[in-house]
């Protein structure tokens, strides 16, 4: 049975990000606030966990899921190398609305689905999220919603459409404006915008110092 906790509610916040820590820990699915709209998510090194997500959402593997970071280290990690251009645009934009997908380390053992060898990476601007994130490490996080509807900007719309498939909600609150994150993919020669979102591709071509192209 589903149990949803108020993070607004101090008592409820420990509660809440100990019993959604657990449900991590074993395999088991959390909906969790982000500065964006509302994730599901599970361990990112947990294939089984990770189909179950993708189960939830009535999605297939052809579309991988993001992998959401507590801080900038993390990253280290995860991936190959990381480009002079990522650490400028992490630097930027980390915590916040922004992903970027890079080659992920070939060492590890995780299944996201068809990634051909890429990671897509975003550190969220939300306290809740980022505590939980600190705790248990690195999370596979999806938007809160069954494949083909609106994402979830809170808990409860979040659970009409996933229900008892996850283990704890954890509610934040609205999330706001209901923009997701803008992708950056620097797995080729240049950036490549492939979503704009919550991040201007103007802001973006700022940092970089070039003009980057936007994927149609």
């Amino acid at each position: 049975m589903s149990t949803v906790y108020d993070c607004r509610v101090q008592d409820d916040r420990v509660a809440g990000l100990a019993a959604a820590a657990g449900a991590v820990r074993s395999g088991r699915l959390v909906v969790l606030p982000t500065d964006t709209v509302y994730g599901i998510g599970c361990d990112a090194f947990d294939a089984a966990a990770v189909r179950s997500l993708l189960a939830a959402k009535g999605r297939g593997p052809d579309m991988p899921v993001p992998v959401l970071v507590g801080s900038w280290t993390t990253i280290d990690g995860l991936v190959l190398s990381v480009p002079r251009q990522a650490r400028s645009l992490i630097e930027a934009f980390w915590p916040g609305g922004l992903s970027l997908v890079l080659h992920h380390a070939p060492s590890l053992a995780w299944d996201l689905g068809q990634t051909r060898g890429t990671v897509m990476l975003r550190m969220p601007l939300h306290p809740v999220a980022l505590e939980l994130l600190r705790d248990v490490g690195p999370m596979a996080v999806s938007s809160a919603n069954k494949s083909g509807f609106p994402p979830a900007s809170s808990a409860a719309q979040a659970r009409e459409q996933l229900g008892e498939d996850v283990q704890v909600y954890l509610d934040g609150g609205p999330s706001g404006e209901n923009v997701a994150s803008t992708i950056v993919d620097l797995t080729g020669t240049d950036p490549l915008v492939l979503r704009e979102g919550a991040v201007p591709v103007a802001d973006i071509a700022s940092v970089l110092g070039v003009e980057v192209e936007v994927a149609r």
